[in-house]
């Protein structure tokens, strides 16, 4: 997952695909910030929203024409690009545009989307099922192995708590760290408050604080959506960070990690 020695990943960028100037906009300026720090970016849009509160929620502006745009992206700016998908047939369609495979945590069992993942040829990262136990997320992986494919990330991204909340069992990165590829932390989805009315609402002044967290038991990268404007995001506006604290965030995260990689304390305590 990383290159030229960066032993951390930030994956970011605007939750949906809402225009060409937004995909710039955002990924060069998470490329320049990652860039300083000498760490690994993969730049993330959902070029279509499946997973929808309401029948009115915006879904896209179009297959072609925002995979389209995210190409772009991976081509001018010499960046990987991931999107997320949500059939056999959209996997097909999406590995032509980008370098990451997403599965979405509702469809973490799904077994012939994550066969056809894994016989893209692609980097596959499956996010962990709000109802799954961390420790049942090596079946998933079973099934993109059995296809040849060992290029996996596992996303943890908050477990259901009762009705419109999440919680992250911080035990959950400790245990599938054992299963030998690269740990997410997906903080935004994680504080989101699924399905409040017309939408989902969400808490993001929690997330430097879960990041930090995350980072300092040993994460591998870090996940989160995040918009110049997000009161003006057609999808998860209410747990985006705002792109202007992007810098912040990441500098914070990357000092926890180097700190305590320089310390050893990702070494085992029971030893």
């Amino acid at each position: 997952m990383n290159s030229e020695g960066k032993n951390f990943t930030i994956i970011a960028g605007p939750c949906v695909v809402e225009s060409k100037d937004l995909l710039f906009e955002t990924a060069l300026k998470l490329y320049e910030i990652c860039k300083k720090y000498n760490i690994n970016f993969i730049f993330k849009s959902s070029y279509k929203k499946a997973n929808r509160t309401s029948n009115n929620s915006f879904t896209g502006i179009g297959d072609e024409l925002a995979l389209n745009y995210l190409y772009e992206v991976k081509s001018e700016l010499s960046i990987a690009v991931l999107t997320d998908v949500h059939s056999v047939e959209e996997v097909k369609l999406a590995s032509n545009y980008v370098d990451v495979i997403q599965i979405p945590a509702f469809l973490c069992r799904q077994t012939d989307l994550l066969k056809a993942a894994g016989m893209s040829g692609k980097i596959v990262n499956i996010k962990k099922g709000q109802f799954l136990a961390p420790e049942d997320m090596d079946k998933a992986i079973g099934k993109v192995v059995a296809t040849g494919n060992t290029k996996i990330m596992i996303t943890e991204r908050g477990t259901m708590f009762g009705y419109h909340n999440l919680v992250v069992d911080y035990r959950s990165f400790v245990i599938m760290r054992k299963f030998g590829y690269p740990v997410i932390f997906d903080v935004t989805h994680s504080l989101q408050m699924p399905s409040l009315g017309e939408v989902s609402g969400g808490m993001p002044e929690f997330i430097p604080y879960l990041s930090r967290a995350a980072v300092a038991l040993g994460i591998d990268g870090l996940f989160f959506e995040t918009h110049p404007e997000p009161k003006n995001a057609k999808s998860d506006s209410a747990t985006q960070l705002p792109l202007r604290y992007a810098e912040r965030l990441i500098e914070q995260v990357y000092e926890i990690n180097e700190f305590v990689k320089a310390k050893g304390y990702f070494s085992k305590f029971w030893e």
